[in-house]
């Protein structure tokens, strides 16, 4: 019986010892998938930015007075010259207060002829002691009321006739057409735009660009630019001006270039791309994924190529640009774990995650 209950202890203790020798054994420390990237100075950076070409000087062209549209003699693209008519208004109304304008001024005349021939009879009768000084001094009142009534009615004479001639539109400069706002038919008032005219001797070309990139512009900043439809083509742009304030909802600023000597093929309204390199002393940029900041500082994971490990090496962080953040304290050649890095402890074993840099 002894022997039976010995054996029964020596083949649990068997069975036993190796579970508990397995489980004190450390569970191995895994493996972080992670992003990384091999860090160069850069020197040099390009700036390029979409845009279109549009003219410098334009203005929209209305009547002066109000009335009917009968004739529109010009479309979007038509060229057209200083003097030109462009537009007519319906003149039958402006024509009746000439003529009522001009018979208002024969009116006026009749009456100060006859005035300054009672005022000629009244000075000879006067000089006969015929008549009293206050008879003469009225009779010469009426003959100045009408001279000033003379004077007014011709005035309104030539305001009539002016108004008659408003009802031809013309520009007072070469230029095409880039806009329409009125038809046919269509009753404007003074001053509703009818066409839109732009001069096509100076052009510039605009741009939207990110609120994070005007600091480094300044007033008289040379661009290259070229049309989208033909790269090889390219002239010089140079900073004219740029908006006080940003779009509410891009958060861009409306920038304007003026061209030097911009050949016919920079059309109004052709895309373009405008670009500019910058000269700079060699600087190390990451993404803002790679920084990790705590009270200790900034400071990024690097890996060790051999034991693919990772360790934490504190950065000078000299400057932020949107998502791009530029360090110093790296070496050339370095791998930064670019994503992941909340996830990391000192030593620990990364992976590249398939398709990544290795």
């Amino acid at each position: 019986m002894m022997r039976n209950a010995a054996l029964a202890i020596l083949l649990a203790t068997t069975f036993i010892r190796p579970a508990f020798a397995e489980d004190a054994e450390p569970k191995p420390e895994p493996v972080r998938p992670v992003l990384s990237m091999i860090v160069a100075p850069k020197a040099n950076a390009t700036d390029s930015f979409a845009g279109v070409i549009e003219p410098r000087f334009s203005a929209g062209l209305a009547f002066r007075v109000l009335g009917r549209i009968t004739a529109r003699n010009v479309d979007i693209g038509d060229m057209i010259q200083r003097g030109a008519t462009i537009a007519t208004l319906d003149p039958t109304a402006l024509t009746l207060a000439v003529q009522a304008a001009r018979a208002d001024a024969a009116a006026a005349d009749a009456q100060m002829a006859n005035a300054t021939a009672s005022e000629e009879r009244m000075r000879q009768l006067l000089a006969g002691n015929t008549i009293s000084q206050a008879t003469y001094d009225s009779v010469q009142q009426g003959l100045e009321t009408a001279k000033a009534n003379s004077e007014r009615a011709h005035a309104e004479l030539t305001k009539a006739e002016e108004q008659l001639g408003y009802a031809r539109l013309f520009s007072d400069f070469d230029g095409i057409v880039v806009g329409v706002s009125a038809e046919v038919g269509q009753t404007v008032s003074p001053g509703q735009t009818v066409v839109t005219v732009a001069k096509t001797d100076q052009r510039e070309a605009v741009l939207d660009v990110p609120d994070t990139l005007v600091a480094d512009l300044a007033i008289g900043t040379e661009f290259d630019v070229t049309l989208q439809s033909l790269p090889s083509l390219k002239i010089r742009g140079v900073l004219r001006e740029v908006a006080p304030q940003s779009e509410g909802t891009t958060r861009t600023r409306r920038v304007r270039l003026t061209l030097e000597n911009p050949t016919d093929a920079f059309r109004i309204g052709s895309t373009i791309t405008a670009w500019r390199v910058i000269t700079r002393p060699p600087t190390i940029e990451l993404p803002a994924s790679a920084l990790l900041e705590s009270e200790k500082g900034a400071q990024v994971w690097i890996v060790d190529p051999g034991s693919r490990t990772v360790k934490a090496q504190p950065v000078t962080v000299v400057a932020k640009a949107g998502d791009i953040v530029t360090v110093d304290g790296l070496k050339p050649g370095t791998r930064v774990v670019t994503a992941g890095v909340h996830s990391l402890a000192e030593g620990q074993k990364i992976r590249f995650l398939k398709g990544a840099a290795q």
